[in-house]
């Protein structure tokens, strides 16, 4: 019995020395194994006389069960520490704000022309659309311009491969013919023909890449036709909107004149430098800045359309809204719009 004792205290000690379920499972065949120790004790007992037997089987079996519980409890804190280690491994602190989605925001382009069409919109203004991919004829015909013109040449203007004629549009000037067309057709026959007030907002295309161009960029140009527009309702119209866009009554706008084939009169529009009073580097030391192209519709536009030129004059302006964009949030690079960079796009949130 002392041999038994001296068994299950060793197997005891041995056990609880084991920090490893592999290790444990190895130091248990030694004890309860085919050829373990306490199987050898058991194996014994056909050799003892039949009046030890019974007395020394119990004892070997109770010797059997403190070995088995001293096992047990030893995979049971071993278990419980592995546990313990995988919680420590993959602990999260619950003091942490959480991570959240990210909320996204309108591009800084969007937001300006959106804006640009509120503005006008309060001055009785319509917002129309119109396709990106267009015709020879409302890109450039019907809008007075010549077929050897430089505009018309591959170096300026994308067009479509197996697509004879077709191409993207170079401005949204497209837009207004089609829509003079339609207001056409939509009161045919009544006199005198409804006023047309409306800006063409759009996505265009040119061949040209740098740091103030882009192959693809925004435009927005205006339209009034009636019978009593003239120049000096365009500057007021146009001077009230860059005042209003940049909210600064005191905003300076010229005109000087210029050449565009679709207005005659034309000019360009110049406002006072925003970041100066007497010259910087963005106005390049004039205190000016060239901010849209504008005139009184050309005769041969309105003729193209069906609209009688005798009888109804027009204006019409074409503005770059990602310029303005770039002057409103004091933006330097235009390709920075276009670089998806959530860096340069998140501060406008």
């Amino acid at each position: 019995m002392q041999e038994l004792e001296q068994l299950v205290s060793r197997a005891t000690a041995e056990f609880s020395a084991i920090s490893d379920a592999a290790q444990l499972e190895q130091a248990k065949a030694l004890y309860l194994g085919k050829s373990g120790s306490l199987t050898e004790l058991l194996k014994g007992l056909g050799k003892l006389p039949p009046e030890e037997r019974k007395s020394v089987g119990a004892a070997i079996n109770q010797g059997k069960q403190a070995i088995e519980a001293a096992l047990e409890e030893r995979r049971e804190h071993i278990r419980r520490a592995a546990l313990a280690a995988q919680l420590q491994a993959e602990a999260l602190d619950i003091t942490l704000p959480g991570r959240g989605m990210g909320l996204g925001g309108l591009h800084p382009a969007t937001r300006t022309l959106e804006r640009i069409e509120e503005l006008f919109r309060s001055i009785g203004f319509e917002v129309a659309d119109g396709p990106e991919i267009e015709d020879d004829f409302h890109n450039f015909t019907a809008l007075n311009t010549p077929e050897n013109h430089p505009a018309r040449s591959m170096h300026d203007t994308f067009y479509l491969e197996n697509a004879p004629g077709l191409l993207l549009r170079t401005h949204t000037s497209p837009i207004q013919v089609r829509y003079m067309e339609e207001h056409l057709a939509r009161h045919k026959g009544v006199e005198p023909m409804p006023p047309i007030k409306v800006i063409a907002p759009g996505r265009v295309y040119r061949v040209d890449s740098d740091a103030t161009h882009s192959p693809m960029f925004h435009q927005v140009e205006g339209l009034w036709v009636g019978e009593d527009v003239s120049f000096a309702n365009l500057k007021g119209v146009f001077t009230d909107f860059l005042r209003r866009f940049f909210e600064r009554e005191d905003l300076k706008v010229r005109f000087r004149p210029s050449f565009f084939p679709f207005t005659e009169p034309s000019a360009e529009v110049d406002m006072g430098c925003v970041f100066c009073s007497d010259g910087c580097r963005v106005c390049s030391h004039t205190g000016w800045l060239e901010i849209a192209g504008c005139g009184m519709v050309h005769p041969n536009v309105l003729k193209h359309v069906g609209i009688d030129s005798e009888k109804y004059l027009g204006f019409a302006f074409g503005v770059g809204p990602d310029r303005l964009t770039m002057l409103r949030y004091g933006i330097n690079d235009l390709r920075l719009f276009y670089d998806g960079d959530l860096r340069f796009l998140s501060q406008f949130k």
